[in-house]
Order: C-alpha cells, then structure tokens, then sequence
C-alpha cells in the first residue's frame, strides 16, 4: 500500500515537471524574440543607455531628468512625418527620455527609432505594443519612475505631464489611462468580466515602475493568449491580472488624456476651448502641420503664464517697496540702484513697478479734467460706443475672442476646487458687459453674467444666478525681440561678422530687400534700382471732375514724373460733355514727358467705376507683371505712397488696400484751392479728417492675381459696391476649388494698413435715389460721415439749441 501511494506521489511529480518542460518549450520562441528587441546596427554599437542620451550612474533616486520614459509606437511610413514631428515638438523638453518603436529595420537618422526584431507593421499592432513594454522593462526598469505607451498621433503638454506624475506615488502599482469597455457594437465581444476594463490606447496609457515589473515577465503568456484583436484591450488584461490594478475609474480622465472623436477633423479649428487648454494628452493629430499648430500654440499659452507670472511679481516688487519705505525715485530698479544686494542686482531694466506693480483697481488714475475720463462701450447683442464713428456695430471678432478667453479663465477659476465641495458652476450668457481700455494699464471690463449652480453632494439641486465680475486685463512690459535678416541684425546694425554695414541698413529702411536676395545693390545706381522695383501703373476712372483732375495731374507730375519713378498712368476716359477737355490735358501731360506711358482708354456709356477699372487693367498696357494701383480722382498721394504699394503688394500672395484718410466737409469750408491747383497741406487729427475703414477702393494687386480672380464686377451702375465685390471674389477665390490660385495652390492675402501718404480729399457727394439700394445705403453713410467730426456736430447742436433759446426770450415778453 505504501509503495502504491510512492507510485502516485512520483507520478504526480513527473507530471508537473512535464507540464512546465513543455509550457517552457511552447513559449521559447516568444521569450527568444522579447530578449532580442534590438535596433539596427547603430543600438548594437550605443548601447539601449546611450541610445537615449542615458548615463549607466543617471537614476530617479540622483537625476530629476529620469522622471518618465515615453514610449511611441510608429511605423515605417510614418517615420519622415508623424515622428519626425512628435520629436521636433513635444518630444524634446521634459523630465525624461522618449523612443520610438516600429518594425524590425525601421531607420531614420537623428531619431532614437528602436527597430524591434521580429515585428512588422501590421494592424492591429498586439505585437509590437507587447514588445515595447517588455524593451523597456528589460533595459530600463530602474531608470525611471514611470512609463508611457502612446501613439505617433498623439500630442503630450509635457509641462502638465511633469506636475501630474509628481503628484503619484509610483512606488505603487498604478494604471493610468481614459478607462473603457467597448463601444456598444463590442459589447459582450471583449471577453472582459463585469468588473474590467481597459486604458485606451489613443490618448495614452501610463504605467508606474511597480506596474512595469510586476506585468513584463508575463507579456510571453499574454501575447500567446489573446482574447481579441484589440492591443490596448489585451494590455489591459494583462496589467489586471498579473499587477492586479485595473484602469483608473475616474471621470475626470476623459479630460485630462483627451481623446477627440472628429477623426482626421480634430484640433483643425478654434483651440481657444476648454478641452484643449486642461487636457495633458490630445488625441489624435493625424497630420504632421498640425503637430507644430499646437505645439506653437502651447508655446504661446505658456507664454501668457508667464507674463501673468511676471506681472504678479511687479505686484510683489511694488508692494514691498511700500512696506519699506523706498523712495519713489528708486523703483524702477535701473542698473545701479541700490535696491537689491550688488550679488543680486539685476543686470538690466526690470520694467516701471508704478505701473505694471498697480493692483487691481477701477480708479488707478483719478482724472483732472474732464478730458481725462475713459468712456466705457456698452456690450450687449450688439456694442455701443460713444467714441466709434459708428456708434452701434456688431461686436469685432478680437473682442468676442477676449470675452470667450475671460468667460474660460473665469469659470477654470471658479470650477478649481468644485469637486471637493460637490458642486458644479456652469455659463450661461453675458446679459450685458462695458468695457474701457486704458492705454496705460490695460482693458476693463464690468460682466453681468448668467450662470447655473449644480450641487451634485448631498441635498441635490439647480439653480440659476447672476453674478457681477470685475475683470482687468494688465498690460504686461514690452518686448523687444531682434530678427536676423541676411545675417544681420537690425537692431545692431551690424552684420554676422560684425562689420557695420549702413549699406545694408539702407537696403532694409527702403524696403527693398523684399525684392531681392542679393547684397550686391548700389543704392546709388539709379538704373540698377529701376530694374529691380516692379513698376506701378495708376489706373484712373475719370467721368468730368476737370477741375480736380488738374490737380491729380500736377500731383502725380510732382511725385512720378519729376522723380523719375517707375510708373505709368493709365485713364479710363468715358466719354462726356468734358471728354476733350480731359484728353488735351493728358496730351500735354503726354508731350511735356514723351519718355513716359501716359495712356487713356475710351469707355462708352454711363459711368460705371468697376467697368472702367476691368477693361483699364485688362487692355494691353498693363503687363501680367506689373502693379496695378486703382486710385480716384480725389485722392492726393506722395512719393511715401509708392514705397508702401511696392512693399506691400506681394506677387501670388498679398494684395494692399490702404486705409485712406479722408478729409471732413468742415475742414475743407475753411480752405480753398491754390491758384496752381494744388491744394493745400492736410493735418490729419480728429478734426481735420478720419481714416476710411470700410473703404475699398484704393488698391493695389499684381495683374496676373487681378486675372486669376477674374477681375471687377463690371455690372454695377453708378456710385459705389465695385470694390466691395471686388473683394468677395478674391475671398471666395481663396477657399473656391475651380479658381486658378487654388489650383496653383496660392492665396491672395489682403494686407490692411493706415496709410497717411493717401488723403482723400473733400468733395461734394450726390446721392441719385435711383441707385440700387444697397449702393444708395452705402452712399448716404459715407455722405454722412464726412459732414464732420463728433465734436464738430455737437458744438452745431449746441449752438442751435442756444440759438433757438435766444429767440424764444427776445418773443416771449
């Protein structure tokens, strides 16, 4: 009996030591390829440490740099794109070490691409994410705290990453990620229990030190038992039952590793949203150009911290200096000023701490006079301003943008601590705002804000409120920044060898290093000047007007023609009751400079402006290379006008309309004509003129743009909308997909600027009621806005009341 039971004993024995011999042998290749994930020959000779710029001495318990490997997986045709982008962006500054993971033989020089031995590129990749985890654990456990699996379309604010790992105990076995189950359609198809679930891959999955060690030494078991063709599913699994942690339950990481369901549309808009301003990871970025979007887009976010920062110490600055009773006189802490120890003395200006150090306040400057008080602008559906020449107008983009980014911050603030106190803060609308800018301090404003009160703890409720906010937006310090061009700097005015160069600077103060690559222009050689600038052809509608036609000739008589410019003029001549008169003009004009292409079309029929300018610019004196100027009779101009146009007129890429200054009617009531035509010199204030924002008529554009957009609406009869729909085209040629300039992938971009060399001046405007209706609009407001300034037409009001109040005492008895 008892050698019966030595028989089962041994029988037992031999069985087991069997089942591991044979388990052992089916996973033998699997262990073969885990511990022989290699790179190209490059890994061979570097060494896993050196491959990644790691020191065999550098560990988490010595170096603040071994905080977190991150792992990419990417694939061979993505290695020139997708991961040349990961790497040239959020790849390079944080506390860590990152790697790439693809196939066996993926390359790509300065890149660390680990080329794992035995993997392929295929989809779903199970295999390689496996393998990625079982790299790093067998070259890298003890180097850092945490690790990363991620993807090569995902886009990682290592910033945030750094404060919320340090925040984690990664001594613990933690599984970080945006836990799931499976959509509907997978349910039931996953072979997950009740109780599991997995870390979705897209976003990111993070995984503590402990975790890593405790999983890898099975990845041979779980890549030869999978459940699902699903890689992050089987991670899951996998991480659940040999580390015994699941995915982290927890609602706000839908947020945090954010996982946008537009597919290839996502983060091709407006960044400027929640989402994309508290998430650590976003995912997906399926093409590389949207990769550096955000990554400049970030940089510009962590700059605005930091200005806020800045401003946050001048408060501190200015404030301790009043606790200390320093003089007035030694604030600003210029470079010598005794108020820091020598040792801690700041080598250059810190900035004025009277101004930038002011706290928060609705009264930092109590006015005088009653020219020194700020007018608030009402904000409502629509924006009031007493200031604005248009008193109500619908609200500018650039402040709709401002109140989405204060209504954002305001509710980030509001909603920091609201999960420890079980509740919820969410925006409504803004009832009403004002709002002031102080070109010293910065922008005011005063909301009255819709909000809704959400308690989710304890005794549940909603309820809406209103709230009053004062909000100030403080101008930070200027900034200067020096941009080489050529290899100079400007700012210096020296070149990269230090040699001043004046002719260089020269070069660059006239504009002309648009125009050319080369150093090799003699500022004194006309003719060598003449060959370079493009040539500018004014093109002129004229019906009648003989009178100011003569001074539009002697100006540009003064400014082109005696100057020797670079420039033709071309007259769309209708022909009227003052057609000769016009044409002996441009005949002596014509004779007294035979050198000069002094031209005129003859056009038929009503005035219209938009056909005169088409066939002008169409007709054979214009070629595909020259600057097409349209100008008005009115308009005055100087030899400043024809550097802006040259500068500002970009072949297939820039068109210029100029914000012309246009005189009042008051103004010109109090001067006259000179004997010779010419009219007199023009101040440009507030009350003399203003700038004409919403004309278009001015313009500038290369012929060969004018054609690719097919040129002016030819259609519109009498005053005004040619320029108008001459702008919609070039618009609608931009984003249109049969226009030439998208088919030879250009864009016109419409470059807008004040221009004080352009004075349109004053003259009478008749309205024929017989216009369309949107040109008679269009007529009577720019009819009205040249009566005169605000202040003119309120002192006429004035006067009238007065006036009417005299005659009433003299009638009464």
């Amino acid at each position: 009996m008892a050698q019966r039971k030595k028989l089962i004993c041994y029988g037992l024995f031999g069985a087991l030591i069997g089942f591991c011999i044979g388990m052992y042998l089916r996973n033998y290749r699997v262990i073969e390829t885990a511990n022989n994930c290699q790179l190209r020959s490059g890994l061979r000779f570097q060494g896993p440490l050196k491959f990644i710029n790691l020191e065999a001495n550098e560990l988490p318990s010595n170096s603040q740099n071994n905080l977190v490997l991150i792992g990419v997986m990417t694939a061979k045709d993505f290695l020139r794109e997708r991961t040349k982008a990961v790497f040239d962006t959020w790849g390079q500054n944080f506390p860590g070490r990152i790697a790439f993971f693809s196939s066996e033989g993926s390359y790509l020089q300065g890149l660390p691409i680990i080329g794992l031995k035995g993997v392929d590129d295929r989809y779903p990749p199970q295999k390689k994410s496996f393998m990625m985890l079982h790299y790093m654990y067998e070259h890298y456990i003890d180097k850092f705290e945490w690790f990363i699996r991620a993807d090569d379309d995902v886009f990682i604010r290592t910033d945030k990453l750094e404060h919320f790992l340090r925040s984690i105990d990664s001594s613990k076995p933690q599984f970080i990620g945006q836990a799931g189950k499976g959509n509907t359609e997978e349910f039931g198809l996953l072979s997950l229990e009740y109780d599991e679930n997995f870390c979705m891959g897209g976003p990111g999955v993070i995984l503590s030190r402990e975790t890593l060690r405790r999983v890898a030494p099975h990845i041979p078991t779980c890549l030869k038992n999978l459940y699902s063709l699903h890689e992050d599913v089987e991670v899951g699994r996998c991480v659940q039952k040999f580390a015994g942690v699941p995915c982290t339950w927890n609602y706000e990481m839908q947020a945090i590793l954010h996982h946008n369901s537009s597919g290839n549309e996502a983060f091709t808009g407006n960044l400027k949203n929640k989402e994309v301003h508290s998430a650590i990871t976003l995912h997906p970025v399926k093409k590389s150009p949207l990769m550096y979007r955000l990554y400049a887009y970030m940089h510009g976010v962590k700059a605005q911290e930091m200005r806020q920062e800045i401003l946050m110490l001048h408060r501190d600055i200015a404030a301790m200096t009043d606790l200390l009773h320093i003089a007035k006189a030694s604030r600003n802490i210029a470079p010598g000023v005794p108020i820091f120890p020598e040792s801690l003395r700041p080598p250059k200006y810190l900035g004025d701490h009277e101004i930038l150090g002011r706290t928060p306040t609705l009264a930092k400057k109590y006015p005088n006079t009653g020219g020194d008080l700020l007018e608030w602008n009402f904000i409502a559906k629509h924006i009031y301003s007493a200031e604005h020449f248009n008193p109500k107008r619908k609200i500018e983009s650039s402040i709709k943008e401002g109140l989405e980014d204060i209504i954002r911050e305001i509710m980030d603030n509001i909603n920091n601590y609201s999960r420890q106190r079980g509740r919820v803060i969410e925006f409504r609308d803004i009832l009403y705002a004002y709002s002031r800018l102080n070109t010293l301090y910065g922008q005011d404003f005063i909301l009255d804000m819709l909000l809704i009160y959400k308690k989710y703890r304890g005794k549940k409720m909603t309820v809406p409120v209103r709230r009053h906010l004062y909000i100030q937006r403080a101008f930070t310090d200027i900034q200067i920044r020096e941009i080489p061009i050529f290899g100079m700097n400007i700012s210096s005015g020296k070149d990269s060898h230090g040699e001043f160069t004046g002719r260089v600077r020269k070069f660059w103060n006239t504009g002309i290093e648009k125009l050319s690559n080369t150093f090799t222009l003699n500022s004194n050689d006309k003719s060598t000047v003449q060959k370079i600038l493009p040539n500018i052809i004014f093109i002129l509608p004229l019906s009648g007007r003989i009178s100011t036609f003569k001074r539009f000739l002697l100006t540009y008589e003064q400014v082109c023609l005696k100057n020797d410019a670079k420039t033709d003029l071309l007259i769309g001549l209708y022909i009227d009751e003052s057609y000769n008169e016009a044409l002996e003009l441009i005949n002596q004009l014509k004779m007294q400079y035979p050198n000069r292409e002094i031209n005129s079309i003859d056009i038929y029929g009503n005035f219209s402006r938009g056909l005169a300018l088409d066939m002008t610019a169409r007709s054979n004196y214009a070629s595909v290379d020259d600057i097409l100027f349209f100008i008005d009779v009115d308009i005055v101009f100087t030899t400043e006008t024809l550097e802006r146009v040259r500068s500002n007129t970009v072949q297939q890429h820039q068109i210029y309309l100029p914000i012309v200054f246009s005189e009042y009617a008051a103004k010109s009531a109090t001067t006259s004509a000179t004997t010779d035509g010419q009219y007199p010199h023009v101040d440009i204030t507030n009350d003399s003129g203003y700038f004409r924002e919403f004309g278009y008529g001015v313009c500038a554009i290369y012929k060969s743009d004018l054609l690719a957009v097919d040129g002016f609406v030819t259609d519109i009869k009498g005053w005004g909308l040619e320029d108008v729909k001459f702008l919609d085209r070039i618009i609608v040629s931009n984003h249109g997909r049969g226009s030439v300039l998208r088919r030879n992938s250009h864009e016109l971009g419409v470059f807008r600027a004040v221009d004080t060399s352009l004075i349109h001046i004053f003259h009478t405007i008749h309205c024929d009621k017989l216009l369309d209706e949107s040109q008679y609009k269009m007529c009577i407001g720019t009819k009205a806005n040249t009566i005169g300034s605000y202040k003119y037409i309120e002192s006429l009001v004035l006067n009238m009341n007065n006036s009417f109040m005299a005659t009433k005492q003299q009638l009464v008895p």
